[in-house]
């Protein structure tokens, strides 16, 4: 018998490709199962699909690669069906197993090159670069320092530090874009193309120079909010600088010279950041402050107040009396309906941002650094009759100046229109100071540590333990679309030391020390929404919804908008399951399964293995919640922190990163200035906070980490629509898709809502980031700057 081939593959460039084949074979030996493809060419190819047609009694049957094939090397490559390892087909058992111990590469040495397959775990070891006295702890592996695993590289180690991996230098450009991550987990073409590798190298390697010459020939501050908004008008213009002239020298590559700028070209060519595209000054308001606590780009870290005074948490042996100065009489002015605090926190209407003993173990340390000047801080808010948050006082405080077991000095600062002279000028900065505070939690914590990091050991467990054909490996992988890529170059270029994020945050080099600690208290079983609003106390359960808890803010758009993408992707992920795992007995006999949950709690989470919370995977529903965890956490609460980023924050006013001198005192010429009003207080709040260089180096990059590219695979589509050959999976994802588009429509009419002011706010920035795009099939809607959209995994 024979049938035709229709093979696409795509080369290095992008350019794809159908081929067509005539295949002939013996049909008594029944159809197909797996396909082994060589390459005979010199380069290698991105093999798409292979689909045979005109095959007896079965019609079409797809082998789905997305895979680079190089050459002389043997593949082999499964059809699209499902199998838990006990349905194999006997014939194929062994191509199945091979396949997972080629992708584990157990017992390979050396440094990986990029046509390895290897998915292997690692420290993060490759932050600093010791031999050139820039050394920075190693996270994972200890007690004192925990952290979860990602993909090796197999780079050797440095001189100076054994236990430190060398770092590709910073000039080697090509070479550090292709950081080792296994091939086909590197960018696709178009989204290299589009922006991100390139960019981020060109930032660090031409822009911050042409920056630091711009800041070293005029004054190194700016001096009024006008010579910000200049920032988003191309009124700095690029210098004559030898340092570009040099580095276009040395650029191989065409498209990256065609990224960096000339002499007289716009500095920046930067849009204007929602948050001041309606009202130049409405996110000075108080309104505004409290209600991006529900729907800015941290919405993640509000908390209900269940105790009054407000208590630390922190080791009184060690840090001494850290319990809050705030007292009932400085907030009872300011509550309505005559309530006393009491009663306030008896009807849920009081509500805390606390970030004091997030920082206060550290400040010691950070505010020796250069430049520093960080308070820990609380925010008290009272939820207003109409459903908006109103803050009632914010504590800022530092280490006792005789030692941080004798507590901290603290003070209270409370709300003042900036109509009331030098009271609402102190209340601005104190807004600010708490602002920075919740930044560089945003930036560390809820963005990088439980996004980024957290879900890197999924991706290496799930590829190393369970096989392409696998029903949950089908489920989870385009949650990891890009994850290990996006990674890898932030170590490269971020996170490392002396990176981007150490000279835009106010942890510097100790921000990932930080994380490692935060860590410590990690637990994936808090990580679905619906436990993380019930452990805030911005929820309570509740058997009747169907979400089983009941919000406290009703207007809360990131958990209005999540709880119901929660509910989808569960309902999604549950009929899914149900297709593979009838009964618990089913799942209990799957070792695959138990392998890959083994390998993801004794090691790629391996620092935590002996805490008492993780699940026992010996059910369905244990599976399940799982799994609606770990896309919840790729998809949507990563589009919840990350791709507001540019709109909140792209102001850095808004969202100031550090903070550089301490709160002025009457008496103190910062003091009188306030006094003076005007521009002259608007010049201390603008010296406050975080510098010039910092502001352009910060806004150029996070303009580009809150951009769609335009291959982008929303959550409710795939990349390829061949995925599965079963008809049951294909229909259970499509009702998941017609759920979210159904989601897209409700949000956009509570947007319009007016009694529900939270969701636009004074900045008239209707609430987006949950919007789910799934209705936009060819990618032009979501395409860019748009501020809303879920991709399926961390891609950014």
């Amino acid at each position: 018998m024979s049938a035709t081939d229709s093979t696409h593959v795509e080369s290095e460039a992008g350019q794809g490709g159908v081929f067509k084949v005539t295949f002939e074979w013996d049909d008594s030996q029944g159809i197909p199962g797996a396909v082994l493809v060589r390459n005979t060419y010199r380069s290698e190819y991105l093999l798409k699909t292979l689909t045979l047609h005109g095959v007896p009694g079965k019609g079409t049957v797809v082998f789905v690669a997305n895979s680079w094939i190089y050459p002389n090397v043997d593949r082999v490559f499964f059809a699209n069906d499902t199998y838990l390892p006990s349905k194999m087909p006997a014939l194929l058992v062994q191509y199945r197993q091979d396949e997972l111990n080629n992708l584990r590469g157990d017992g390979t040495t050396g440094k990986y090159e990029e046509w390895d397959r290897v998915y292997r775990y690692d420290y993060y070891n490759d932050l600093g670069e010791p031999d050139k006295g820039h050394p920075r702890p190693v996270l994972g592996g200890t007690q004192e320092l925990p952290y979860p695993r990602r993909c090796r590289t197999g780079r050797p180690p440095t001189k100076t530090d054994p236990r430190s991996e060398s770092r590709i230098p910073q000039y080697k450009i090509q070479e550090a874009l292709n950081i080792y991550v296994p091939r086909d987990e590197r960018f696709g073409h178009l989204k290299l193309s589009d922006f991100l590798g390139y960019s981020l190298k060109a930032i660090t390697e031409a822009i911050l120079p042409i920056i630091r010459t711009y800041v070293d020939t005029t004054p190194k501050e700016f001096d009024s909010f006008q010579d910000i908004y200049d920032l988003y008008d191309g009124l700095l213009k690029v210098p004559d600088n030898q340092h570009l002239k040099e580095l276009k020298k040395k650029i191989p590559l065409p498209f990256i010279k065609s990224l960096l700028p000339v002499a007289g070209d716009d500095l920046l060519n930067l849009p204007l950041p929602h948050v001041i595209r309606s009202n130049d000054y409405a996110w000075r308001s108080d309104e505004e402050f409290a209600r991006e606590m529900l729907a800015g780009v941290n919405p993640v870290c509000i908390k209900r107040l269940t105790e009054f005074p407000v208590k630390s948490t922190l080791d009184p042996s060690v840090y001494g009396d850290q319990s809050s100065t705030i007292t009932e009489d400085q907030i009872q002015q300011n509550l309505e309906d005559g309530l006393t605090v009491k009663q306030a926190m008896e009807k849920n209407r009081l509500f805390i941002l606390d970030h004091h003993d997030n920082f206060m173990p550290f400040l010691d340390r950070i505010n020796k650094l250069e430049g520093n000047y960080i308070y820990a801080s609380r925010t008290l808010l009272f939820l207003k009759a109409d459903g908006t948050l109103k803050p009632l006082a914010i504590e800022l405080s530092l280490p006792h100046p005789q030692g941080m077991q004798h507590g901290a000095e603290s003070k209270v600062y409370l709300p003042a229109g900036i109509e009331s002279g030098v009271d609402g000028q102190i209340w601005q900065l104190a807004k600010a100071y708490a602002s920075v505070d919740d930044s560089a939690w945003h930036q560390l914590i809820s963005h990088w540590l439980n996004t980024h990091a957290v879900i890197e050991p999924f991706v290496i467990a799930t590829n190393r333990q369970l096989s392409v054909v696998h029903p949950v490996h089908k489920l989870l992988s385009p949650h990891y679309r890009d994850t290990l890529n996006i990674n890898a170059l932030a170590r490269t270029t971020l996170i490392n030391a002396g990176g981007v994020f150490e000279m835009t945050v106010f942890p510097e080099k100790y921000a990932l020390e930080m994380s490692s600690i935060v860590y410590k208290n990690w637990k994936l079983t808090e990580q679905g929404l619906p436990d993380d609003l019930v452990k805030r106390g911005m929820a309570v359960p509740d058997s009747s919804s169907p979400y089983g808890v009941r919000l406290l803010i009703k207007d809360y758009p990131y958990a209005v908008d999540g709880l119901v993408i929660w509910w989808a992707i569960e309902r999604w992920v549950n009929e899914y399951l149900a297709i593979y795992y009838p009964n618990d007995g089913v799942l209990r006999a799957d070792k695959e399964l138990e392998e890959w949950w083994k390998e993801v709690r004794e090691v790629g989470h391996g620092d935590l293995k002996d805490a008492d919370w993780w699940p026992r995977m010996v059910t369905v529903q244990e599976l399940a919640k799982t799994c609606t965890t770990i896309i919840w956490v790729a998809s949507a609460l990563h589009a919840a922190v990350n791709f507001g980023q540019y709109p909140y924050a792209g102001y850095l006013p808004n969202r100031p990163t550090v903070s550089r001198r301490k709160m002025p005192e009457e008496g103190e010429e910062e003091y009188k200035q306030l006094q003076k009003g005007g521009k002259e207080a608007d010049k201390v709040f603008i010296h406050t906070i975080t510098s010039q260089f910092q502001t352009i180096l910060g806004i150029t990059l996070i303009e580009i980490l809150s951009k769609h590219s335009s291959d982008e695979v929303y959550l409710g589509q795939r990349d390829t629509p061949e995925w599965t050959s079963d008809a049951k999976a294909l229909e259970a994802f499509k009702r998941f898709g017609t759920r979210l588009m159904e989601i897209e429509k409700r949000i956009l009419d509570m947007n319009k809502d007016p009694a529900l002011k939270n969701r636009n706010g004074p900045v008239k920035m209707p609430y987006m980031l949950l919007y789910p795009n799934t209705s936009d099939v060819d990618g032009e809607k979501g395409l860019g700057l748009t501020a809303m959209g879920i991709p399926n995994s961390v891609s950014i």
